[in-house]
């Protein structure tokens, strides 16, 4: 396969304002608005149907929309005809009818009442809590496998990069206010490995470089590897990408925003292995000398 010969080095301090806008934008999100946590973090109330025909569920969603409960969760539960109602609503012994009532349409649905109960947060706030402490062992656990792997320059890249990832990907869900569930908290935690994957090719890629370029600046040998690495990082990430698309518009409801994560962290992973990591390798002055040790002098027998 060709080699492309693409500057991405030249357009390394556009592209580090571009990171830093992004970051910005997130972290200002993140703590201004928050992140609009799901019932699988907030509780709720669950509320089972059945219906005498399989309904169509966007009509449903349409139907409590009308009557007023915004942002349910509606799904299949076993057969098509059972619908499983999931609103962040508080519990109350009327619900349960108030909600059959909204989807009777005044008589003309045939469903009726299954249950109506409480469902407690599935992540409680020790377990958020733990959960991220957690993600930083294992950004640190990285940082180290980096560095006992390649070296302390190319560890200390690599994370920043995962956490460039990660503050994006979150910031977008803040920002545009999607609901962030465990299927999202499972998507970036994918994302975590996926991205690490990625830049990792490229290390591996400059390391090799490095070896075997001994006339080259540091800021073209880079530029050479990756556009080497390019036509994998674009293979790999466009067969993932076509996937969770295909997830997106016809996976259903229950995977949707993972889907979404999913899409937003392939994308800024890939962008990151592409340009944030080697860039900030540059920043930090790697050189030959950091990866090659150099030759041991050799001696000579004295002569009698």
């Amino acid at each position: 396969m060709k080699v492309t010969k693409i500057p991405f080095m030249e357009m390394r301090k556009i592209v580090a304002c571009f990171s830093l806008a992004l970051i910005l934008i997130s972290i200002v999100s993140l703590a201004t608005k928050g992140i609009r946590f799901g019932l699988d973090f907030t509780g709720g109330t669950l509320i089972e149907v059945t219906y005498k025909e399989a309904p169509d569920l966007v009509q449903v969603r349409k139907m409590l929309d009308a009557g007023g409960y915004k942002d349910v969760v509606v799904q299949n539960f076993g057969s098509p005809t059972d619908i499983v109602v999931r609103m962040a609503n508080k519990y109350t012994p009327e619900l349960g009818g108030q909600v059959l009532s909204a989807l009777q349409d005044n008589g003309k649905v045939s469903v009726s009442l299954v249950r109506s109960e409480f469902v407690g947060a599935q992540v409680g706030k020790q377990l958020r809590e733990q959960g991220g402490l957690g993600m930083l062992l294992a950004l640190l656990v990285v940082m180290v496998y980096v560095a006992i792997r390649f070296q302390f320059k190319f560890s200390v890249a690599s994370v920043v990069a995962l956490v460039h990832d990660v503050i994006i990907t979150l910031g977008f869900f803040s920002f545009f206010g999607y609901e962030f569930d465990l299927t999202v908290l499972a998507a970036v935690l994918a994302l975590i490995g996926y991205s690490l994957n990625d830049t990792i090719v490229v290390c591996d890629r400059i390391r090799e470089n490095f070896r075997i370029m001994r006339d080259t600046t540091p800021h073209d040998l880079i530029n050479v590897s990756i556009n080497q690495t390019l036509s994998r990082t674009i293979v790999t990430s466009l067969t993932t990408l076509f996937t969770v698309v295909v997830l997106f518009f016809w996976g259903g409801e229950s995977i949707h925003n993972f889907s979404l994560a999913m899409i937003v962290g392939i994308t800024i992973g890939t962008y990151s292995s592409i340009f944030v990591a080697a860039n900030l390798l540059l920043t930090m002055k790697v050189s030959r000398e950091d990866l090659v040790p150099a030759p041991k002098p050799e001696f000579e027998d004295e002569l009698p």
